[in-house]
């Protein structure tokens, strides 16, 4: 016989068996006590936490031989619920069957009775997937199905379905399975089957699965493939890239002494490991919090990955400015690594920062006694200047000679005053450095001498993130950095009487593609992208653009959140090797008019 995976073989059979969701379990089974069965239900929640399951156990609950409520896995309607053959309870994948027709059929058949059970279960699975016209032609029959009929709707996206259907059902929303009770169905299972284990390995499979019990077996499945009938931590580490517990310990001690080489060192070891540095920075987090919890409570009881040795070691090796700045430092990692290009380059530069910020505050406490002693000599330097300067006017040999003391008596009182102040008159002389600047060399007059509004409304240029990505793809870096240093021409002209406004408008922005024929400028607020990109306006940009770069070009222009997604974007589809060709790409400026 074919081998049965391990979340097949050991699918619950009765609701004690259920891992997690007490709520819930309870809730149906005083249902059934009191004969109180709704004619339709929505169960869900994250993938793998017994959704489907519940399902089939609820039919079970109904047409088991014994009466409602009981499930005896032994009567031939129990039986046939297990096997998936039972003529009155119907399975239907919606990611499949989604459409209007489909659901018609299901109407049809609605309204014959059940052929061997009590009622005709429909348990529809990723209910989600279903077309809006295929949940309105569903709407009536869900509302007031005949007595016998019950609905079982299950999804993992409740809010991709109408609101007429959500209203119409008693919602169940699963949750992710508690760490001790996964622990508990591995440990029973793995006791069934015979086969030794260490605890670390079962906690590293916990992690893994990330609350779903049907995602710990299959890892589980996998992990005993791998390694036959034992099963222990190093196979898990190995198998699923996983940095093991002693050498993310050591990696943090080797960042709080901040031992660059070697951190480095166990970087590279871990990514020609297949370590996942996404993972693993969630991992040393986890780490981090408990090392917090311990400095803060002196308690092991909260701890939920280091023992209390590991905790105690750690915490004494770490001072609590130190853990607070790896936790800050690798929350915002988490964040940077959804844009990031190459993550291992964004995660090394993270821990050189970490390993080096004690030698940045050692530079800064240096560099500040440094300051006052030039400044105390540059204010002596003066007054000793100008008293060798004072007695030259003094020797004047003319009758002048009463007169003489009484200047140099106010020279001498001024001169205190003058040490004060001395330092105003230099920047004063600085003030008559704006000349007249040089006219840049595409200076123009307009010709039609009217004044360019910036029109407010209008038809929009719009171009699709296809077009965006050719564009991205032929853009000339240089070209983008020669006109951007040249932006300042443009103050030239926002007094202009008739271009001023326009001009406005477009320094308002920045250069984020240029090619040969196009300049795409980018802007903080979608507001004003919006406005550059009404057409009369655009017209009006690409004019006074064409003149500045000695050619006609078109212009368009996205805001600060399209272009970070533009920029995502292109680096996900050079990843896959998916972007096209700058050679193959032509672009004609007349057809994006």
């Amino acid at each position: 016989m074919a081998y049965k995976a391990l979340y097949r073989t050991y699918r619950p059979q009765t609701f004690e068996e259920v891992a997690g969701q007490k709520h819930i379990v309870k809730t149906l089974k005083n249902a059934l006590a009191t004969n109180k069965i709704a004619h339709a239900y929505l169960f869900c929640g994250p993938r793998g936490t017994g959704k489907t399951t519940m399902a089939k156990l609820f039919a079970k609950a109904l047409n088991c031989q014994e009466g409602i409520g009981h499930i005896c896995n032994k009567c031939s309607d129990c039986v046939e619920i297990t096997n998936g053959s039972h003529p009155d309870v119907i399975e239907i994948d919606a990611a499949s069957n989604n459409g209007v027709e489909q659901v018609r059929d299901l109407i049809d058949k609605v309204n014959y009775l059940p052929i061997e059970g009590k009622y005709k279960v429909y348990i529809i699975d990723e209910v989600h997937m279903m077309t809006t016209c295929a949940f309105n032609a569903l709407l009536k029959t869900i509302e007031e199905p005949p007595a016998h009929v019950i609905f079982i709707l299950a999804t993992t996206e409740p809010h991709n379905i109408l609101p007429t259907i959500l209203s119409r059902c008693q919602r169940y929303d699963f949750t992710k399975v508690s760490d001790a009770d996964i622990e508990e169905r591995i440990v029973e299972i793995l006791e069934k089957e015979g086969i030794e284990y260490d605890k670390d390995a079962v906690r590293a499979i916990i992690a893994l699965a990330d609350g779903g019990v049907r995602d710990a077996l299959s890892i589980l499945d996998q992990v005993l493939a791998f390694s036959g009938n034992t099963l222990n931590v190093d196979d898990v580490y190995s198998l699923f890239g996983l940095a093991s517990k002693e050498d993310k310990i050591s990696f943090i001690k080797f960042i709080a002494n901040g031992d660059v080489t070697r951190a480095l060192a166990r970087i590279n070891a871990f990514a020609e490991g297949g370590v996942d540095l996404k993972r693993l920075t969630a991992e040393l987090l986890e780490i981090l919090k408990d090392v917090l919890i311990l400095k803060k409570t002196k308690s092991e009881d909260e701890l939920t990955t280091l023992s209390e040795e590991e905790a105690e070691d750690l915490s004494a090796a770490l001072s609590m400015k130190q853990v607070n700045e790896m936790i800050g430092a690798f929350l915002r990692a988490q964040i940077d690594f959804k844009t990031a290009p190459n993550v291992k380059t964004m995660f090394d530069i993270v821990i050189l920062k970490l390993c080096t910020s004690d030698d940045s505050e050692e530079e800064k406490v240096v560099k500040t006694p440094a300051k006052p002693a030039p400044i105390r000599q540059i204010v002596e330097e003066p007054k000793v200047e100008k008293r060798i300067e004072q007695p030259a006017p003094t020797a004047a040999p003319e009758v002048k000679v009463k007169p003489t003391p009484q200047p140099v008596q106010e020279a001498v009182k001024e001169e205190k005053v003058e040490v004060k102040v001395e330092p105003a008159p230099a920047p004063v002389v600085e003030e008559k450095k704006p000349e007249p600047q040089a006219a840049p060399d595409w200076l123009f007059e307009d010709d039609s001498k009217e004044k360019k509004v910036v029109e407010t409304d209008g038809d929009r240029y719009e171009l699709d993130d296809d077009m965006m990505i050719k564009l991205m793809v032929t853009g000339d870096k240089e070209l983008r950095k020669s006109l951007s240093a040249r932006w300042k021409e443009l103050d030239s002209y926002l007094g202009h009487p008739t271009l001023g406004d326009i001009v406005a408008l477009i320094k308002d922005g920045k250069v984020f593609i240029a090619t040969k024929n196009v300049i795409v400028l980018e802007y903080d607020f979608e507001k004003l992208s919006q406005k550059a990109n009404i057409k009369e306006n655009g017209k009006k940009i690409a004019d006074i653009l064409s003149k500045m770069v000695g050619h006609e070009v078109f212009t368009y222009a996205v805001s600060r959140s399209e272009s970070v997604r533009l920029v995502t974007s292109y680096h996900n589809l050079r990843q896959i090797s998916q972007l096209p060709r700058a050679s193959e790409v032509k672009i004609n400026i007349e057809e994006l008019k």
